[in-house]
């Protein structure tokens, strides 16, 4: 019946994935199957410590997010959970060795969207790398099925792919984050008085980490290539209509990008893929 267990807790993250992201979940489908049950592992994880500090308002957050690292480092030590996404996870990280400083540099970024409203360079540097690089590390882990060689080789490409993603997401969040939980991520800039120099400023860092991760993707193991080149097109084209849109607008409107031009995302991916020229 433990067998059971383990396949109980991983359809728990599954589920996860597939209710609080479409296409995070639509990606995943096209990694090879034998890593797409340990990357719905991690991103379970990540979603369930999220949820704690943005949206269990009415709870103490900081003894929660506590119980839950706490909990984390238990089951990945005695390698059993109870918590079915922390059991699924631990599997993952005992699995493919996954450095546990990772997760402690994780929840760090976890901790101070607990107090921190504004940041400064260095706090930000240290908040992108906990809450976004160290989840591109975790799946490159994975990716790399125990090749430390090919790991260490794409380490730089990963890192700059998941800092890409969250900068994105901290565009499109604007508005959410800004007055809904009075966070202000980007480094000297006052969103009251938000214009096109300081767009253009962000912009012009996000792009040059889409620019290094692209450079990694053709370098990664078949199994995962396909399904993340989809991710990074994804997030690219959103970060085009963003970098389209006015200062102002980010701050009304949620950019999106709709079903159908995600269809033809994968589609025209697909086709790069069969002409091998990702």
């Amino acid at each position: 019946m433990m067998h059971l267990f383990h396949i109980v807790s991983e359809e728990c993250s599954k589920i996860t994935a597939e209710r609080y992201s479409t296409s995070f979940s639509s990606a995943i489908r096209l990694l090879h199957k034998d890593m797409r049950q340990p990357i719905y592992n991690v991103y379970g994880f990540v979603r369930f410590a999220d949820e704690i500090v943005d949206t269990f308002h009415n709870f103490d957050k900081a003894v929660l997010l506590e119980d839950f690292k706490t909990d984390t480092f238990r089951a990945i030590d005695k390698k059993i959970s109870t918590n079915p996404i922390l059991q699924s996870f631990q599997l993952t990280v005992n699995r493919y060795q996954i450095d546990q400083e990772l997760i402690h540099a994780f929840f760090a970024s976890m901790e101070m969207d607990l107090n921190k409203t504004k940041y400064d360079v260095g706090k930000y540097e240290q908040y992108i790398y906990g809450s976004a690089e160290v989840v591109g590390l975790m799946c490159l882990y994975i990716f790399c099925e125990g090749d430390r060689k090919k790991f260490e080789e794409l380490k730089p490409a990963a890192r700059s792919l998941g800092a890409a993603f969250q900068k994105v997401n901290f565009l499109r969040d604007v508005k959410a984050d800004f007055e809904d939980l009075n966070r202000t991520y980007f480094p000297e800039v006052d969103f009251n008085n938000f214009n096109s120099q300081m767009k253009d400023k962000i912009e012009a860092d996000i792009t040059a980490d889409f620019k290094l991760a692209y450079a990694g993707i053709s370098g990664l193991p078949v199994k995962a290539r396909f399904g993340v080149y989809v991710a990074y097109k994804y997030y690219l084209s959103l970060f085009k209509k963003i970098k389209k849109a006015e200062p102002a607008t980010l701050l009304t409107d949620r950019i999106r990008i709709p079903n159908y031009s995600k269809a033809f995302i994968v589609m025209r991916a697909g086709l790069r893929s069969q002409l091998n020229i990702l």
